[in-house]
């Protein structure tokens, strides 16, 4: 397999600790979005939107979309599961995945931020509080999601979650270290999130997600 994506691309990222967590080697293709190399007919011309990641599986097809790439994997690779074997629980973690990919990344990747400043005109102070609104507002919002699901494991009998949901890394988790990644390169303040920040933290202590980071790209800058 080949993957196509950019180092601080979070969404690349999601699709990296997949590969790391069920050890599925590939080769990397970088795309470096600062200098616009997603633009380059010989990758735009093979993907509707020119977007990172883009993953050519070992039959030649070309998949689109981190959550979509990621479930892929999930389905041909099935060990270890990225999504919990109960539909309840898989509810569960594909709406805390959805949490971010769907309501704080798009709000602040990079096309949203170089448009903030160089078609509006946005002060660059004015686009960094842009940027931590959105990602403080939905990290709370993720937060409160996790003290309602330990409160329903609770119920049901269960012991709280280490990470995202339960012990074992999910798709939820394959989302949320990217975001907190780039939170910390962007200043935004961390404080007050327990859940999210000792899931975060335990991921971590994981060597898929240490192999998958943006500092162990070869890519990195």
């Amino acid at each position: 397999m080949k993957l196509y994506n950019y180092f601080r691309s979070s969404a690349s990222f999601r699709v990296r600790i997949a590969l790391e967590l069920k050890g599925l080697p590939y080769d990397y293709v970088p795309v470096h979005l600062q200098k616009g190399e997603q633009r380059a007919p010989a990758y735009a011309g093979r993907l509707g939107d020119a977007l990172v990641p883009a993953l050519q599986t070992d039959g030649g097809h070309l998949l689109a979309q981190s959550m979509a790439i990621i479930e892929y994997l999930d389905e041909t690779h099935p060990e270890p599961p990225l999504l919990p074997g109960d539909a309840l629980a898989r509810a569960h973690v594909r709406a805390l995945a959805q949490m971010v990919a769907c309501e704080i990344h798009p709000l602040n990747n990079l096309r949203v931020l170089k448009y903030l400043k160089h078609q509006l005109k946005v002060p660059d102070a004015a686009k960094d509080g842009w940027y931590h609104h959105w990602v403080r507002q939905g990290l709370e919002a993720f937060e409160r999601q996790l003290a309602l699901l330990d409160r329903e494991r609770a119920a049901a009998g269960l012991a709280p979650s280490r990470l995202c949901w339960g012990d074992a890394p999910t798709l939820a988790d394959c989302c949320l270290v990217p975001q907190i990644f780039n939170g910390q390169r962007f200043d935004v303040d961390l404080g007050g999130l327990p859940r999210t920040m000792a899931a975060f933290e335990a991921c971590m202590q994981l060597p898929a997600f240490q192999r998958a980071q943006p500092g162990a790209c070869p890519d990195h800058e």
